[in-house]
């Protein structure tokens, strides 16, 4: 079971960005993003590396495997 869903969000709001922010970042749908935040849909790869681009962060801080936020 994947519990990075919350992470999503936290990283969103900390960084005083919203969800449509977000998804024209990734170039796609508000509705879309929202279903991975919520967990309804995994990520596709090339998500987490997008997102760690924006919050200057690391796929593995984004994917739950580190709990460093500082990239490598």
């Amino acid at each position: 079971m994947n519990n990075y869903y919350p992470r999503l969000r936290d990283l969103q709001e900390d960084n005083d960005m919203t969800q449509q922010f977000v998804s024209d970042y990734l170039k796609m749908k508000q509705s879309q993003y929202s279903r991975y935040e919520r967990g309804y849909r995994d990520l596709p790869t090339d998500v987490p590396i997008a997102l760690a681009r924006l919050y200057k962060t690391s796929a593995d801080y984004i994917l739950g495997l580190t709990d460093n936020p500082k990239p490598y």
